[in-house]
């Protein structure tokens, strides 16, 4: 691939990793800088016969993947981490211009998939089984018996466009941990970091004698991605994507185990007792980090009406901020969304929130091609900037009575991923952790703050499953029992 001048991307090889080799055979499509719209790459774009051929391979592969010893896929993982260390400035840059978000966000994105590679290989040492006492029942005296964990198979693993580097990762290292080979699929508009990580994974795979097809890449459009979670031989399917997306490969996949980790309208609740400063501080971070484009991202903000005016207040006085500008600036703050088409469906919902009655306080604009971060307030609660997961730097305010209110508005969205309240109350942190309908619950900081080892997914219409690398390698392993009955 020829990258584009300005930028002192990392080398990613040409075609995709299928079976044993590099296949070439492809067309091709260009990698988009958002920023300005030019061509960054050509990047290769898979068909349904390579996402076959590639099944085919990684099916495989399976006994060899699942004999690799602990040793082994540790030391794989490890050699990957180091690789990914050695070329981090590389991948900070190739991260802006494929993904187009600033700078610091794309160090945060390196720094955590180092962690994630990391803690992969520490959890390879922690699979392990229970001894269960047959004996209990009468059939089972004089009998031993005990479970152990073995690799579920072939792993299909599709990601999305906001953190490629980050969740190519967060599929590719728990499965070889588990002893899964994996197919990796990138979003279509950021595939470059998901082929240079798979061309390092396959190089440490081949110094410890596993085979290339531990890990495999596919590119291409919505008929390649069916393929590859219907095939009979895929085992597992993770993917991380928009709802509607997500909730098809669950009805098209089935039987095979799908790990769905979806959208969101992330909540954080402002209460009497917060300290105000501190939670508008939040809403500056956590709503517009990534340009808006994260499943956590800061979205609805509910503040108990005493505080409201104080609140929005200090929220509004601190929005200007937000520095808007090129990606490459390491003071820009928000950058362009992805795509034109994702900027115009942003404006449109900003606009008919304010036909429907909110209250816009600040931006609304596209400045320097990137919508301007954005506050409305008083947003309906069936407007599509409130109900629906807005992925862009816009945040909504609605307030209400009291604290049971709020918390009560929180799960009435048809997601739940994260939520978080502000409050000097050890009372109503543990009730916010005992009635919210989310799957983490944050308490004084952003909702969308993840540690890349701590079980991470959603409830509702948010996804099935837990991601993080001892919950995922659960996810990618099942049971086997041994009963023995001695001689």
């Amino acid at each position: 691939m020829s990258p584009k001048p300005g930028f002192s991307l990392p080398v990613v090889r040409s075609g995709l990793p299928i079976g044993p080799d590099w296949v070439t055979d492809t067309e091709s499509a260009p990698v988009v800088f958002p920023y300005d719209r030019s061509v960054v790459a050509q990047a290769p774009v898979g068909s349904v016969e390579h996402a076959r051929a590639a099944v085919e391979a990684g099916a495989a592969a399976v006994r060899p993947v699942g004999r690799l010893s602990s040793a082994t896929r540790r030391a794989i993982l490890l050699e990957v981490e180091s690789e990914i260390r050695a070329h981090s400035a590389e991948l900070v840059e190739l991260l802006i211009a494929e993904t187009g978000k600033t700078r610091g966000d794309c160090e945060v994105e390196v720094s955590r998939t180092l962690f994630t590679w990391s803690a992969a290989a520490e959890e390879v040492a922690h699979i392990h089984g229970e001894t269960v006492a047959l004996d209990a029942q009468a059939s089972g005296e004089g009998m031993i018996g005990f479970w152990t964990r073995k690799p579920i198979g072939l792993v299909v693993g599709i990601a999305g466009f906001n953190g490629p580097l980050l969740l190519a990762s967060h599929k590719i290292a728990p499965a070889i941990a588990a002893g899964c080979p994996v197919i990796c699929k990138p979003a279509p508009a950021t595939p470059l970091s998901a082929l240079w990580l798979a061309d390092v994974v396959r190089q440490a795979a081949a110094r410890h004698g596993a085979p290339p097809e531990v890990v495999q890449v596919v590119t291409g459009d919505a008929e390649v991605g069916h393929l590859l979670v219907t095939h009979p031989r895929v085992a597992a399917v993770s993917f991380t994507g928009s709802a509607a997306v997500g909730h098809r490969i669950a009805r098209d996949a089935a039987p095979r185990k799908v790990l769905l980790e979806l959208g969101s309208n992330a909540a954080l609740v402002v209460d009497v007792d917060a300290d105000l400063d501190k939670a508008a501080d939040a809403v500056l971070r956590g709503g517009y980090y990534f340009n808006g484009q994260a499943c956590i991202a800061v979205q609805r903000v509910i503040v108990c009406e005493e505080v409201r005016d104080e609140f929005v207040g200090r929220l509004t006085a601190r929005i200007g901020e937000l520095t808007v500008g090129d990606p490459r600036d390491p003071g820009t703050r928000v950058a362009p969304l992805i795509n034109d088409a994702a900027t115009e469906r942003t404006l449109d919902w900003i606009a008919q929130a304010e036909r429907a009655g909110a209250k816009l306080l600040h931006g609304g604009r596209v400045v320097d091609r990137a919508v301007e971060p954005t506050l409305l307030l008083d947003v309906p609660e069936d407007a599509n900037a409130w109900c629906e997961e807005i992925f862009a730097p816009v945040v909504a305010i609605r307030s209400v009575l009291d604290l049971a209110a709020a918390l009560e508005l929180v799960n009435r969205s048809r997601y739940g991923l994260h939520a978080s309240v502000f409050t000097r109350s050890l009372a109503t942190a543990f009730r916010a952790i005992e009635e919210l309908d989310v799957g983490g619950v944050v308490i004084n900081e952003v909702p969308g703050f993840r540690s890349d080892i701590m079980p991470y997914g959603g409830v509702k219409d948010s996804g099935i499953g837990r991601e993080g690398p001892r919950f995922a390698i659960e996810e990618l392993t099942v049971t086997r029992m041994a009963v023995i009955r001695p001689e």
